[in-house]
C-alpha cells in the first residue's frame, strides 16, 4: 500500500465543482503513483433511490475519464464479488470488510474510514483477479517473503 485517501466534496458548492474536484483528485493519484490498473465498483442502487445512481453515475464517469486520459485501464467489480472475496461474504458489512482488509495487509488497525477499506478490498480483489501478488506489508511468522508490489 502506498497511500490511502478519501476524496471529499461539499454540497455547498455546485455539482459540477464537485465532480471537478473528484476528477483533479483522482488525475492527480494517477499521475503521482502511475498504477497498472483502476478497480472501480459498479454501480449498485436500489430503484427506490434513481436520483442517487445518476448522481454516482456521474462520479463513476469522471472516475473513468481521468483513468483513460493517463492511459490506465478500468477494471469494474460487483459490490458482492468483492465483499466474497475479503469477507468471505457477499453481503459483509462495512466494518467486517474495514476488519478483513486489516487482516489481509497486516495492518496494525482497521483501514478508517470505510471508503478507504472499500477501495482497498476493490483494489486487492481487482489485482488477485489478473494474478498479481499484494505486497502485504511486513511478513507474518511462518509467511513466505517475496510477495511482489504492486502499483
Amino acid at each position: 500500500m502506498l497511500a490511502t485517501g478519501v476524496i471529499s466534496t461539499t454540497t455547498e458548492i455546485t455539482f459540477e465543482e464537485r465532480l471537478r474536484i473528484i476528477y483533479d483528485g483522482v488525475h492527480d493519484v494517477l499521475v503521482k503513483y502511475t498504477p497498472d490498473v483502476l478497480v472501480l465498483e459498479d454501480l449498485y442502487a436500489e430503484y427506490k433511490f434513481p436520483r442517487t445512481a445518476l448522481l454516482m453515475a456521474h462520479a463513476r464517469g469522471v472516475v473513468a475519464l481521468a483513468a483513460e486520459q493517463c492511459g490506465v485501464p478500468v477494471m469494474a467489480l460487483a459490490p458482492a464479488e468483492v465483499k466474497r472475496a475479503v469477507a468471505f461474504h457477499g453481503a459483509a458489512s462495512k466494518s467486517q470488510v474495514q476488519h478483513a482488509m486489516g487482516r489481509i495487509l497486516n495492518l496494525a488497525a482497521p483501514p478508517h474510514p470505510s471508503h478507504v477499506a472499500d477501495a482497498l478490498a476493490l483494489a486487492w480483489t481487482g489485482l488477485s483477479r489478473i494474478g498479481t501478488r499484494f505486497d502485504r506489508g511486513p511478513e507474518r511468522a511462518g509467511e513466505s517473503p517475496g510477495a511482489r508490489e504492486f502499483r
